[in-house]
């Protein structure tokens, strides 16, 4: 996104280039709230690392909260267990923050994480060091050595290696080991396999602890990672940093205004005082809000974008209150027909509860619920765009 917001605005286009650097940073103040769990078990002394998946799912979790919510696995055993918390799945995706450039190698939490992914997933193996893919896995070859056939065990993967070679080259570390185990894991001409085999040999299936397994070979994935791992090390520097990010959010990060943005699809309930609040639609609309119990109300019309998104900012009270709003689709002529609200905390209270899902109180365009109804005059002011 901040490569793009680069294109749009050498095409001329400053308002939505402007736009999208909001939403990457947007996305990247939110990284350690949406996707690090403050309640890891896996290894005891270290309680907060990234996990895998964040389910994301309002009606589980309504803040977003990293520490709620199941992950459903597909690939297990007909029978067995296939639900689990979705805090105790980890994997080592966080590395690409790294890779990019939108966290630096010696972050805490890079730090941490990486102690408890080589605690669950890391496979020392007589070829070299080697990673499976996320815990409780279960696409790779049975016990026997039979193949995959819908469940089986996740085995370990060797492209995982490269990618953590290339981490270890950012952090300063001798990336070649990684680059000669990714050598002893191939086959034949030099192919490199989707996976290999990580436990005891297993002779009547010709399987050795380290070796092929008869998965995918080559696995062009793996393939062209051994190639970015051996040309980051002839360089000397990693070579999927990207750098107008690592300017960014690494070299020159600074603490930005806080922006929260409520959309269709996620649709947050709380905001913290002195937050930029930015409501997102994807077609024309004048937003119709009040923040004083529609003592007063405004009227402002969305900013149009090249991306066909549309947007208001709103200014967010500095002391507890309730944002309410609805809309008018201009294309349509149409209201929406139901009041969101949005309650305001204090920057304390929102960093101790988190964020969630909005709740939508059911009333009509302008309304509140006729028992929080105010008897009052109200008064109007009208707000344009400002393109």
């Amino acid at each position: 996104m901040i490569c793009g917001a680069e294109f749009l605005e050498d095409r001329g286009d400053k308002s939505t280039a402007e736009f999208v650097r909001d939403y990457a940073d947007f996305l990247e103040t939110h990284i350690e709230r949406w996707t690090v769990t403050t309640q890891g078990t896996l290894v005891p002394e270290i309680k907060r690392h990234y996990i895998r998946i964040n389910p994301g799912l309002i009606h589980q979790c309504v803040d977003e909260d990293p520490n709620c919510g199941t992950l459903t696995l597909s690939n297990q055993p007909p029978g067995s267990r296939s639900d689990y918390p979705a805090n105790i799945i980890v994997d080592a995706g966080f590395l690409e923050l790294v890779r990019f450039g939108i966290r630096g190698p010696n972050d805490p939490i890079i730090q941490d994480s990486l102690q408890v992914v080589d605690a669950v997933l890391k496979v020392d193996t007589p070829a070299g060091p080697v990673w499976r893919r996320y815990n409780h896995d279960g696409f790779g070859q049975h016990q026997d050595g039979t193949s995959y056939n819908g469940w089986g065990i996740g085995r370990a993967w060797p492209m995982l290696t490269a990618e953590r070679g290339i981490y270890e080259l950012a952090a300063g570390h001798d990336p070649e080991p990684y680059i000669r185990a990714l050598e002893n894991f191939a086959g034949g001409i030099g192919l490199i396999p989707e996976q290999v085999w990580d436990a005891p040999d297993l002779p009547e299936r010709h399987f050795v602890f380290g070796g092929e397994t008869g998965a995918a070979m080559p696995l062009v994935w793996a393939q062209a990672e051994y190639i970015k791992l051996c040309r980051s090390a002839a360089d000397g520097k990693n070579s999927e940093l990207i750098e107008p990010v690592y300017d960014r959010y690494v070299r020159d990060h600074r603490e930005r205004p806080a922006i929260e943005i409520w959309k269709s699809n996620r649709q947050i309930a709380t905001v913290s005082s002195g937050t930029r609040l930015r409501i997102q639609a994807g077609s024309p609309f004048l937003l119709h809000w009040t923040a004083d119990e529609w003592t007063h109300y405004s009227d402002t019309h969305s900013n149009r974008t090249s991306l066909d998104i549309e947007f208001v900012d709103l200014p967010v009270p500095e002391k507890p209150d309730t944002i309410r709003f609805t809309f008018l689709w201009l294309t349509e002529n149409r209201w929406e027909g139901k009041d969101y609200e949005i309650k305001v905390h204090s920057r304390e209270a929102s960093n101790a509860t988190g964020n969630g899902g909005a709740r939508q109180d059911g009333s009509k365009h302008g309304q509140t619920p006729a028992q929080k109804r105010p008897r009052v005059h109200r008064v109007r002011r009208v707000t344009k765009s400002s393109n």
